[in-house]
């Protein structure tokens, strides 16, 4: 087992002791939360940042700050729980959605999580989710886009960033949006796209959306996942020329992708990514200048500061703790645990079924949050309805939110019909 544990706010603590707090917290006993991402392997990167982005949000629930202006920003701990503290426990995947599986059960029958939140891919929350329904624990998908993912009767799962339909119609719309701005329409696209349920549900909503619109798909092409090398894929998309290629990869494909469509001397006229490996700081470093001018869609506006005044206070934690600017992944990771924390104060209670009906009753106002969403109510599925998306572009090295126009950063680079 490769898990690594940690208690924020009170120190590190051995297995051992951590396998004692049972699941109702009395006075200020620790609550448990377990969080599963891929700490090694090929997500190591992605799961590194997440646990840096929980370790930040726990510190601003546990310690005693100025307040920063988000749920449960005041700092301090769970104060309808003497004060209790929220205790991390780290466990890894490995990318896995076996091993995921196999992590999420351990946490909650060894070291007793009353909650759990993850995972990055959404194969891995598929497994984990599984586990959660079984032993009657929430499960706070912080990552995971899949719109099947809530679309199973599962009582016990939550999704609090928005799922790929939702992403998806974002960035039609942008389409729609960019086209009347510009006079220059999308007509064609090309569908580029993982075999993981991912990949699959993002292709499926983005081929329905593209002929309802009237788009050509002049490309539809379905890759193994952390293939060796793209070059062959790279060629179809180039003799298909579509106006707009949409990927839906994770980083090192979505680096290699655009290094193989280099190679051959291929620049799409215009990139609009399903996010997933386009939004993280290693993609940036991975491809370089190749990014400049890439579309992704995201949860998250670093540079919606005027909307959002404690944006620039919470990633100066984050920055402080890992030495970047959060992204649309940290950023609904520190999301996920403030909202999962805020259920958990006001139900009063660490109990599973407590923290479910205080997640059932979740109201909060978008202000309340660094996201640019109206806010966060779920649905009886579990998933947030008021989570809508942005589209950024990539800029000298960092992106820029481009749409909706009235809380664009930057006027978009269009290329298409040019």
């Amino acid at each position: 087992m490769d898990r690594r544990q940690f208690i924020i706010g009170t120190g590190a603590i051995s297995a051992g002791a951590l396998a004692a707090p049972s699941r109702t917290a009395h006075a200020a006993d620790d609550v448990v939360i377990g969080v599963i991402y891929p700490l090694t392997g090929n997500g190591a990167a992605v799961g590194l940042d997440a646990k840096a982005a929980y370790e930040v949000a726990a510190k601003m629930i546990n310690d005693t700050h100025a307040p920063i202006g988000v749920a449960m920003g005041k700092g301090g701990g769970l104060d309808r729980l003497g004060g209790a503290k929220i205790k991390l426990v780290f466990a890894d995947s490995q990318n896995d959605p076996q091993k995921a599986r196999a992590e999420a059960e351990r946490l909650i029958t060894q070291d007793k999580a009353v909650a759990i939140v993850g995972s990055y891919t959404s194969a891995t929350g598929a497994t984990i989710s599984q586990v959660t329904e079984r032993y009657e624990v929430p499960y706070i998908s912080a990552d995971n886009s899949s719109p099947s993912l809530n679309q199973r009767g599962l009582k016990w799962f939550f999704r609090t960033g928005p799922h790929d339909e939702m992403f998806t119609k974002g960035m039609f719309d942008f389409l729609a949006e960019i086209a009347k701005k510009t006079g220059k329409p999308a007509k064609s696209i090309a569908l580029f796209y993982e075999d993981s349920i991912f990949g699959t549900d993002s292709s499926n909503v983005q081929r329905k959306l593209a002929t309802a619109a009237g788009m050509t798909i002049a490309a539809d092409i379905r890759y193994r996942a952390s293939s060796p090398s793209l070059s062959t894929e790279a060629q179809k998309l180039k003799a298909a020329n579509a106006d707009v290629l949409l990927p839906s990869s994770y980083t090192s494909d979505a680096i290699l992708i655009l290094k193989a469509m280099n190679e051959i001397g291929y620049k799409p006229k215009a990139i609009l990514a399903q996010a997933a490996g386009f939004q993280e700081s290693a993609f940036m470093q991975g491809a370089g200048v190749l990014a400049e001018g890439a579309m992704s869609r995201s949860s998250f506006a670093l540079d919606a500061d005027k909307l959002r005044p404690a944006i620039p206070v919470v990633n100066g934690l984050y920055k402080a703790h890992n030495n970047k600017d959060m992204n649309d992944n940290t950023s609904r990771e520190i999301t996920a645990l403030l909202v999962l924390a805020d259920a958990i104060n006001r139900a009063g209670s660490a109990k599973p079924e407590d923290i479910r009906k205080a997640l059932i009753a979740t109201d909060m106002p978008g202000s309340a949050t660094i996201m640019p969403w109206a806010g966060v109510k779920f649905d009886e599925t579990g998933q947030n309805t008021l989570c809508n998306p942005v589209i950024q572009q990539v800029f000298d090295g960092a992106y820029k939110t481009i749409w909706p126009f009235d809380l664009a950063a930057r006027e978009a680079v269009w290329n298409v019909g040019g």
